[in-house]
């Protein structure tokens, strides 16, 4: 047995023991039905939920907001990050009003932007791109920061622009930093999109959430949660396999210390 199928074996093992705990250890310790339901009991909910309570339809528009947060945050965050890494002098006149809005809680946001933009889903959005640009930030000036002096020197002898030594250099030694800043994000944007949902939302899972916890309905809130954790599994793996694609020439120990 290969090593890949053991490690798969092994963890469907751990799944397979998380549910049989799941299913009758709360019946055996006496815990109600109200405060932790039964693995079944949850399972029946998620079909009563797809049926009545659209929760493919919210379950999309959660998604939507999340790949349109990470998307616009990351760009925004790749490209400060490059430009205050190209320039020492920006860096150190905004490095103060950035430190400030990364220390703000992001989540303390979403009111305002509730009350700015609406019940839409653009306070969502705006709160994912708060949430996700710093992460992308701080990787990718870090590895400018970080860069081989000689390896730019280099270049330079070569009678290189400083927009080729850009794209030559300084950009693909940047791209593990940059997708490392990526899987971090991609995980950070669905909590940023919840908390707008929360907050102030008329669909999606975070007001699905919000509708059972006052129902009490207990297990519909296991049935959300596992829809956003579904969410945030497919955006970090869709991070991983375009990292993969992207990074093919890197050792894959390589890739994954970064």
């Amino acid at each position: 047995m290969t090593s890949g199928i053991k490690t798969t074996a092994w963890s469907a093992l751990v799944a397979l023991l998380f549910l049989a705990a799941w299913q009758w250890l709360p019946g055996w310790w006496g815990v109600p039905e109200f405060v932790l339901p039964n693995a079944s009991k949850t399972w029946d909910e998620l079909f009563r939920i797809h049926a009545s309570e659209r929760l493919l339809w919210h379950s999309g528009i959660t998604a939507l907001e999340v790949v349109i947060g990470f998307v616009l945050g990351a760009a925004l965050g790749a490209a400060m990050g490059y430009a205050l890494g190209l320039s020492p002098q920006i860096e150190a006149i905004l490095s103060p009003y950035l430190l400030a809005l990364q220390i703000a809680p992001k989540v303390a946001f979403a009111p305002l932007f509730v009350m700015w933009l609406g019940y839409t889903i653009y306070p969502k959005i705006l709160v994912a791109i708060l949430i996700v640009f710093f992460p992308v930030l701080i990787n990718v000036l870090t590895a400018m920061r970080n860069l081989d002096a000689d390896m730019i020197n280099l270049a330079r002898s070569f009678s290189a622009t400083r927009l080729q030594v850009f794209f030559k250099v300084q950009c693909p030694a940047t791209l593990p930093a940059l997708f490392s800043g990526l899987r971090i994000a991609s995980t950070l944007a669905v909590i940023g999109v919840v908390v707008g949902e929360l907050v102030g939302g008329n669909m999606g899972l975070g007001y699905l959430l919000v509708f059972f916890e006052g129902q009490g309905n207990t297990a519909g809130v296991f049935v959300v949660i596992g829809a956003l954790t579904a969410i945030g599994i497919l955006a970090y793996y869709a991070v991983v396999i375009a990292e993969n694609r992207v990074l093919h020439y890197l050792p894959s120990a390589e890739r994954k210390s970064t």
